[in-house]
């Protein structure tokens, strides 16, 4: 087998395969034998089928098919590693018609792994900023592994910014249910944004078993419908910080 790689591009290349006809012979053998158990012709056994038989019956052009499609996976590989390359990816093979007695060409064009020269490391500078770490910022990296290491402990008052709330919500245009526009038991912060505009403003002030009902606009499947939401809370706690020490 001969095998030639061009190179097409720095991660892409193509394999030219040349294989004498005589390196196919173990495949005709073996396409031969996989024709001859898959058959039926008068007169013989499944799978005791001649070769002569099988010529005469299914076509010499299927068995050398059959022998090429078996050939061409393990030949691929021995050309990929003869000429030391690294593939991403699946080939795309392009067989030449092969002709009884003469030569397997093919060609297998490939995605393979770029070659990356590395430069010396030594004499290279690295300029890296001063990091300003003002109180304010360790403040707020306090607050939150404090929040982190927080419990929620319910409380029997209004919701206000910051609380976390249960609540149970069901939007309807025209007076009809929204498809999906429903929720029970949905946990949320206040303040902290990210659902629905308007329900911020809509539960601060509640307590659990308060409802009200606000003007807002989907998201999503029915992003931009305006619909009437109806907000239930039932159930209002507030977060407990771990002391500082």
């Amino acid at each position: 087998m001969k095998s030639v790689v061009e190179t097409l591009n720095p991660t892409r290349v193509r394999l030219a395969v040349e294989v004498p006809f005589t390196e196919l012979e173990p495949n005709i053998q073996s396409a031969y034998k996989r024709i001859s158990g898959q058959v039926n012709i008068p007169g013989f056994r499944k799978g005791k089928v001649p070769p002569l038989a099988i010529d005469q019956f299914v076509g010499r052009p299927v068995v050398l098919e059959e022998a090429i499609n078996d050939a061409i996976p393990k030949l691929y590989g021995d050309a990929v590693r003869e000429n030391d390359l690294e593939p991403l990816g699946q080939p795309e093979l392009d067989v030449s018609e092969l002709s009884d007695g003469e030569e397997l060409k093919f060609t297998a064009e490939v995605a393979v792994r770029p070659k990356i020269e590395v430069p010396e490391w030594e004499g290279l500078e690295v300029q890296v900023d001063d990091i300003e770490v003002t109180d304010e910022d360790v403040d707020k990296r306090m607050d939150d592994l404090r929040a982190r290491f927080g419990t929620l402990v319910g409380v029997e008052r209004a919701a206000s910014d910051g609380d976390f709330v249960q609540i149970d919500l069901n939007a309807t245009a025209d007076g009809e249910p929204v498809e999906g526009g429903q929720a029970t038991g949905v946990s949320y912060q206040i303040g902290k944004g990210g659902m629905i505009e308007g329900l911020d403003e809509a539960i601060t002030g509640l307590s659990a078993g308060d409802s009200t009902t606000f003007r807002t606009k989907l998201v999503g499947t029915h992003d931009g419908q305006e619909v009437d939401c109806e907000v239930t809370v039932t159930g209002v706690k507030e977060q407990q910080l771990p002391e500082l020490d």
